[in-house]
């Protein structure tokens, strides 16, 4: 990453003190993406392949979850409230890691896509969300608050719940991508590639204020560039990266500039989980090179991002490129028509 080859043990020792469940398949790769890179013309295009983590098919959040779930046990509550959209991926792998935990997990999902699958609201994550064993309350968005307040008493309250927020997205559930980004320097060093810039999925902000206090923690000067995913104002994220990145320095003492928070907004499309044609057709044109699947709510849009800001010329001057692969293409179930409706 730049040449830095930090020492990765010694920057990241402190980690060791801090509880976590392990719950992954670490590290996860770290492989390029040589034919779709060919076919771009860019620069080489690589993918950290966290779709890999082993979890419930995979996805970011099993970092988060492993640190999150570890301070519940930590505070002795054996009770999980969190939250998402009906298809969340962070429900699945919260469902999922409960169960190999033994906890008991209560999932309330608010209905903030407007797509229209039969299946939306039985199938993909959510079925598997039933199948991990997790109590699923599922509400219009305008009533999330009270379901929750509901929900809260009938579970015996704050003392007695470990309420995790969406996406696992506390400071405690990124530390799992400060881990991340330990393990990303340790492999970049071992195999002798400097990464000019790390695009990824952006949208509760933990997977990017984790990673830019990690990199930050080994020295490394690595642009991370956040893909909006779910925010109509751009600065709603970059406000949430900042408040978490805040929330670590003062816990661990490593600092974040502000300037480091960078935020490519010119990819959500329609809007949180509507994907558009040309994103259909870099999820298409890597599946074909590449037979790597990305979905169609995060990673998918990352994607989409990269390969227009490569075939633009954009990146021109890079020699590695990185992408993080954050999972999902569980959801895939319940966009099968966005697939057809485009003519493929």
């Amino acid at each position: 990453m730049n040449g830095t080859g930090a020492p990765v043990d010694g920057d990241f020792g402190w980690l060791d003190e801090i509880p976590r469940a392990l719950l992954g398949h670490w590290p996860t790769p770290l492989e390029p993406l040589d034919r779709l890179s060919e076919q771009l013309g860019g620069p080489r295009i690589w993918v950290k392949r966290d779709d890999c983590s082993g979890l419930a098919t995979g996805g970011n959040k099993t970092r988060k979850l492993e640190y999150a779930l570890a301070e519940a046990r930590a505070q002795g509550l054996e009770r999980v409230l969190t939250f998402g959209a009906v298809q969340s991926n962070h429900a699945r792998q919260a469902a999922a890691a409960c169960a190999r935990l033994g906890l008991e997990c209560h999932l309330l999902l608010s209905r903030r896509v407007p797509w229209s699958h039969p299946g939306y609201e039985k199938g993909g994550n959510l079925l598997l969300d039933q199948l991990f064993g997790a109590t699923v309350t599922v509400a219009d968005l305008d009533e999330v608050d009270r379901v929750f307040d509901s929900l809260l008493s009938q579970l015996g309250g704050q003392e007695a719940v470990y309420v995790m927020p969406a996406g696992g997205s506390s400071a405690t559930g990124a530390l799992g991508y400060v881990r991340c980004a330990a393990e990303l320097q340790a492999q970049s060093a071992a195999m002798g590639v400097d990464f000019d810039a790390l695009y990824h999925a952006s949208a509760s902000a933990g997977t990017q204020a984790g990673l830019l206090t990690g990199l930050a923690a080994g020295g490394a000067e690595l642009p991370v560039v956040g893909v909006n995913v779910f925010h109509r104002d751009p600065q709603t994220l970059k406000a949430r990266i900042a408040r978490l990145c805040g929330e670590l320095q003062t816990r661990y003492g490593v600092a974040v500039p502000e300037s480091a928070i960078q935020i490519e907004h010119g990819y959500l499309g329609a809007g949180y989980g509507l994907p558009g044609r040309e994103q259909l057709d870099a999820i298409e044109l890597t599946a074909r090179l590449e037979g790597l699947l990305f979905d169609p709510v995060y990673s998918g849009k990352a994607l989409h991002a990269l390969v227009q800001e490569i075939t633009h010329g954009h990146l021109d001057e890079h020699s590695n490129v990185l992408l993080m692969h954050t999972g999902g293409v569980t959801a895939w179930g319940v966009y099968d028509d966005a697939v057809y409706q485009t003519g493929r």
